[in-house]
């Protein structure tokens, strides 16, 4: 028989254990854990699923990696065309990893209204394009379809149609330049059949999704010309290996940008969040700690009389320590419950009814996004459970200095 299990359990299960001095104190401990799972839970998936959020939004607009023509132009208009006809379009094959390629060309222009007027670009899209992203991001109408002959049809951002007073079925003008600054503009008429929110004010105050055709007849390329190609890859931790594999690839006259060198300032401002969430995760763990170590320090001190007996039956220190290591293993146990309780239960509440509401405008969502994972779960709660653990091993070091015969005669 297990006879330390046998002793904690006993003592857990008495009434003068839930009475005793020591109960309140316990109790701290047990709630310390718990407010610290919870509050670990909602830093990680609160931040994972705000990165993925952001992540996916500017990949949406981007592709993970653009492969362009190598020139000096800074702007969001395509300048130079590139052939459709390459070894990589449509299939990347020489490259594993890769789920899609797509295709576009963007031209900048000029919305005009009867009142008023917005500088914009035109994303020409085709047949070959993912709506997947923007499918979550479609607020009013539909998305348009480009798999027949030209089409007029664009999807515009709320930001844009706030702007503009614009409604959806609404059609408007947009003037493009010429190359010759003394040639009168190109006009062209679209008609909105979709309005889209993604929540990124950089990307929703210029771009207008329309029919690649578009771009291609205002620039007179040919059919088989387009402004760049958009790469999807599966997994994007590996982004920088595969954007560098597929600049390997590439022909020599190609340029291959990950979304993650294209926005620098956001993808440094998000990977901020990992360490804000370290450090709460090491704060709430030694505060978890600290108060169990107390816990088991007045505990030790309450069945002092009891330590004394146990080593004047014979039984070793380690078997003593086993004792309140087993008494302790229940205590972290009740808290990790708890507070996984809680914590699945407020992150779930704002996964399904967005509980907490963000501004748009510092973090490019409307709501607090929530990343929820098993394998994170359970790792933060292995992990707490073992810090808290190792951190009890150094106060049942006291038992080993509590004499028998002093133990007995404490009072």
């Amino acid at each position: 028989m297990n006879y330390e299990f046998f002793i904690a359990k006993r003592i857990i299960g008495s009434k003068a254990y839930k009475s005793s001095v020591s109960a309140p104190i316990i109790k701290i401990g047990i709630t310390a854990i718990a407010i610290g799972i919870v509050v670990m839970l909602i830093a990680i998936a609160t931040g994972i699923g705000l990165q993925q959020k952001i992540r996916d939004k500017v990949v949406a607009f981007n592709g993970h990696v653009t492969i362009t023509n190598f020139d000096s132009n800074a702007s969001d208009e395509s300048e130079i065309p590139i052939s459709k006809n390459q070894e990589f379009y449509p299939e990347f094959k020489n490259v594993e990893g890769i789920s899609h390629v797509q295709a576009t060309a963007t031209k900048f222009g000029v919305v005009r209204t009867e009142t008023d007027f917005e500088g914009v670009v035109l994303k020409g899209v085709g047949s070959d394009y993912d709506w997947h992203y923007f499918q979550e991001f479609l607020t009013e109408g539909r998305l348009p379809d480009y798999s027949g002959e030209m089409s007029n049809e664009v999807l515009i951002s709320q930001y844009l149609a706030n702007r503009l007073q614009f409604k959806l079925g609404d059609s408007f003008q947009t003037v493009f330049k010429k190359e010759r600054i003394d040639q009168m503009p190109f006009l062209r008429a679209f008609e909105i059949v979709g309005i889209y929110n993604s929540g990124m004010k950089e990307m929703d105050e210029k771009f207008v999704m329309g029919d690649i055709r578009h771009v291609q007849r205002l620039n007179k390329w040919n059919e088989d010309q387009v402004g760049n190609f958009e790469v999807f890859i599966d997994d994007f931790n590996q982004i920088e290996t595969k954007g560098m594999e597929i600049y390997d690839t590439i022909p020599s006259d190609l340029d291959a940008i990950t979304v993650q060198q294209k926005y620098v300032s956001i993808f440094e401002w998000i990977s901020i969040f990992d360490n804000n969430t370290y450090g709460i995760i090491g704060i709430m763990i030694l505060v978890a700690g600290i108060n169990m170590i107390t816990a088991l320090l007045v505990l030790i001190l309450e069945r002092t009389q009891m330590i004394g007996i146990l080593k004047a039956l014979g039984s070793t220190n380690w078997s003593i320590r086993k004792v309140f290591l087993y008494n302790a293993t229940y205590l972290i146990g009740l808290g990790l419950f708890w507070g996984n309780l809680i914590g699945l239960g407020l992150l779930f509440a704002q996964k399904y009814f967005g509980l907490v509401a963000l501004n748009p405008k510092e973090y490019h969502v409307t709501e607090a996004p929530v990343y929820l994972s098993l394998d994170y779960i359970l790792m933060l709660n292995l992990g707490t459970f073992i810090v808290c653990m190792l951190m009890l091993l150094i106060p049942s070091v006291i038992i080993t200095k509590i004499s028998p015969v002093k133990a007995m005669r404490f009072d």
